[in-house]
């Protein structure tokens, strides 16, 4: 039994071999010889070059992470706003900017050494999705520096947060009509691939929404706060509905198919995510509204009372988004107590942002309701955070000396293939179950098998 599945596992590796030559023929235009990425010119074995080779998208989520630890702790309702805390997030804010920085440069200069990664990346159905990272970690660090630097420091640096907010508009856009391309594109077999990781690009641009409440009170001229608040609600329309139907897909697959891996079962809160985000969007929007109809005659047949109309109705929206949260929150806890430890990979930096967006929106209802039980609430989660960070930032660097933290799961693997390829195999020697439900073809994968692959998957893109 061991010889054949050494046999299977050799003849899959030389399938993973020639579907990346392929592939890389096919990028460089059908011309020239396929170099794979399994010659060791193309892979490093060690040393920067590895590093750099390895460094995936997926790295920006600890720049979501800490970005987000940072705002909490500015963000701390009062009475508990203490000025060791806003010490303590600056100290956040300069190390997040610190790391968007390092990413960035090895970033670049992976795809500079080798420009056929950039291509493979987008193609892939599941670290494609990983590049909305980068937009939500730079709406991070714009809405520090329109906390810290605009008051501190002037409107220069609140303009400058505004052509930054402008630039991660275009990229959150940019990953999130890439979302739905992908997945209208890349059609699984099976509902039971489907991951909570296509939620990443919706954070991305309702983050830019949040974004732009903040920056909007802080920017000079009247028409541009107005025009950002615009922009703002369209982009929370945007997403937010979207969010809610890959919510339901995402419900549906956890309800009617086998349980999340351990490996992967850290995804499961990443729904709080959005739902969070867009609670709090609404209620620092309505803030802003209410602010400007004031001032300026926004809606021409409105009544002067219609911020604070816009107000009232966003704080109890976000008490509904702040329910709907709860129910993923509890059920992700339980999940996670129940499944007996996980493995330490990147995915553990997926437990941080989730619940540090709960917990903002979860403090801006305390303010707005003057409700001191969300207000020490919001002070409990933050703990949790901060504390969650610390644990998870230490297994990183001591991982990342060992090397376990660099793969790249795109690069000479592809799950697909091998599921395919082992289904072959076993047509071939006559242990096939028959064809797969709905007339697939021939070459389809039967749903125990299609359950495989995608737990596999799921594993690979969290490491």
């Amino acid at each position: 039994m061991a010889t054949d599945k050494n046999h299977q596992d050799r003849a899959n590796n030389h399938l993973d071999v020639e579907h990346d030559a392929v592939f890389l023929q096919k990028v460089n235009g059908g011309t020239g010889p396929a170099t794979s990425p399994s010659q060791p010119t193309d892979v490093p074995e060690r040393g920067f070059r590895r590093t750099v080779h390895n460094f995936t998208p997926s790295w920006f989520i600890i720049t979501m992470s800490t970005g987000i630890c940072a705002i909490l702790l500015k963000q701390m309702p009062p009475p508990y706003d203490a000025d060791w805390l806003r010490i303590l997030a600056d100290v956040f804010f300069v190390f997040n900017i610190s790391l968007f920085l390092l990413f960035s440069v090895i970033t670049v200069i992976r795809y500079i050494w080798y420009p056929h990664i950039w291509h493979r990346v987008v193609r892939h159905p599941h670290q494609s999705l990983f590049l909305a990272c980068f937009p939500v970690g730079l709406a991070t660090i714009i809405n520090m520096i329109a906390l810290v630097c605009a008051p501190a420091w002037g409107q220069g640096w609140a303009v400058f947060a505004w052509v930054l907010w402008w630039i991660v508009l275009v990229l959150a856009l940019g990953t999130c009509f890439h979302l739905t391309f992908t997945i209208m594109t890349h059609r699984r077999h099976d509902l039971g691939e489907m991951s909570a990781l296509y939620l990443i690009p919706i954070v991305a641009v309702v983050i830019v929404a949040t974004s732009g409440s903040l920056v909007a009170t802080a920017i000079p001229g009247r028409e541009n706060k107005l025009w950002t608040l615009y922009i703002s609600y369209i982009l929370w329309g945007l997403g937010s509905p979207l969010s809610w139907i890959i919510l339901t897909l995402y419900f549906l697959r956890l309800a009617t198919y086998t349980p999340l891996k351990r490996e992967v079962i850290v995804s499961l809160l990443l729904p709080i995510g959005p739902l969070g985000l867009e609670g709090f969007s609404l209620i620092t929007l309505s803030k802003v509204a209410q602010e400007l109809f004031l001032e300026v005659h926004a809606f021409p047949h409105s009544s002067p009372e219609a911020g604070s109309i816009i107000t009232s109705v966003s704080i109890l929206l976000g008490l509904l988004f702040w329910g709907f949260a709860l129910v993923w929150f509890v059920i992700a806890v339980m999940m996670l107590a129940v499944s007996g430890g996980f493995p330490f990979n990147m995915g553990w930096w997926g437990f941080i942002f989730p619940v540090g967006v709960f917990t903002l929106l979860t403090g801006a209802l305390g303010t707005s309701l003057e409700s001191k039980f969300m207000k020490i609430l919001t002070c409990i989660l933050t703990a949790i955070c901060i504390v969650m960070w610390l644990v998870v930032a230490a297994g990183t660097i001591y991982r990342s000396f060992t090397m376990e933290m660099f793969y790249s799961p795109c690069l000479g693997t592809n799950l697909y293939a091998k599921g395919r390829a082992g289904a072959a195999e076993r047509q071939a020697e006559g242990k096939s179950t028959g064809a797969a439900k709905n007339g697939a073809d021939e070459e389809a994968i039967n749903p125990s098998e299609t359950t495989m692959v995608a737990q596999d998957s799921e594993e690979a893109k969290l490491r």
